[in-house]
């Protein structure tokens, strides 16, 4: 994949900022990694999945991150001024395979979290898989236009859209007609993810139009800017943000290791009466 990136020579400055970001995504996907491996039990066990899959996620972006940041610094050497392109091509293409892996996994700790299961779960889950793959695919074809022919980048971008509209639609609707039903604050936290999710998701697009409104060096710095914080934000805080619900959601229901990592107490009528319906919510 010929991306613009490759077209243009940089100062010191612009080649360490990227250099430095891509870096800031490893060490955000690694964090990510320990905090879920260690908080993984602190919910109750049907959630613990979430968890999991965020911890596969952390790892899947951390090899992708590490492979641009090696990619990047292989394909421009210094001439004693400039960061001048060497015989390597960077590649922007990896992100999407990343990301092919990624968001189905994302949208499938949603459901986990929200409780859904059943035949509503396979139902939802089909939508957010297919208009997640057709998505990032579209998005994907239309990368390779982006130093030829901008018309058809627009095109491809904007048929790339159209799924990422219909897939927040979905993710809006599963989550606010799920969010009143759920206990104490973590109703809200849902909503929070959302808005999370709509900021987040909508960075890519803005660093895909990049070779349209801002065809230069400082464009392409913006650029990897935007999908690496897109990336942290999308996963390592939208996990920790879920991870957090389940957490909550687990005490509510008098799961023990929940409430001792939240500092709840143990004590109260309503705990003991959940940990009476629920007695294997008990054991650690």
């Amino acid at each position: 994949m010929e991306n613009m990136e490759n077209h243009f020579a940089y100062t010191s400055a612009q080649f360490d900022i990227i250099t430095h970001v891509l870096t800031l995504g490893v060490g955000a996907q690694i964090a990510g990694l320990i905090y879920f491996v260690l908080t993984r039990k602190n919910s109750a066990p049907r959630y613990q999945l979430s968890s999991v899959l965020s911890a596969v996620v952390m790892v899947s972006a951390a090899l992708i991150l590490l492979n641009q940041q090696i990619n990047w610094t292989s394909a421009f050497t210094w001439d004693g001024q400039m960061w001048q392109r060497s015989d390597s091509t960077f590649s922007n293409g990896y992100r999407y395979v990343n990301w092919s892996i990624d968001v189905p996994m994302l949208l499938t700790q949603l459901l986990i979290v929200l409780g859904i299961t059943g035949a509503k779960f396979k139902k939802i889950w089909l939508g957010f898989t297919l208009g997640g793959l057709a998505m990032i695919y579209t998005g994907y074809v239309g990368q390779y236009y982006e130093t030829t022919s901008i018309p058809n980048l627009l095109i491809w971008g904007g048929i790339s859209s159209v799924f990422m509209v219909y897939i927040c639609y979905l993710v809006g609707t599963t989550i606010f007609r799920t969010a009143h039903t759920l206990p104490g604050t973590t109703g809200g936290l849902m909503r929070n993810i959302f808005w999370l999710l709509i900021f987040s998701w909508t960075l890519y697009p803005i660093a895909y139009l990049v070779p349209w409104f801002m065809p230069t060096e400082w464009g392409m710095v913006l650029r990897q800017v935007l999908y690496t914080v897109a990336d942290i934000t999308s996963k390592v805080i939208y996990g920790v943000m879920l991870s957090r619900v389940a957490d909550e959601r687990s005490a509510h229901e008098g799961y023990l290791p929940a409430l001792e990592s939240l500092g709840w107490d143990t004590e109260s009528t309503q705990i003991q009466e959940q940990q009476a319906r629920h007695p294997e919510l008990q054991k650690l």
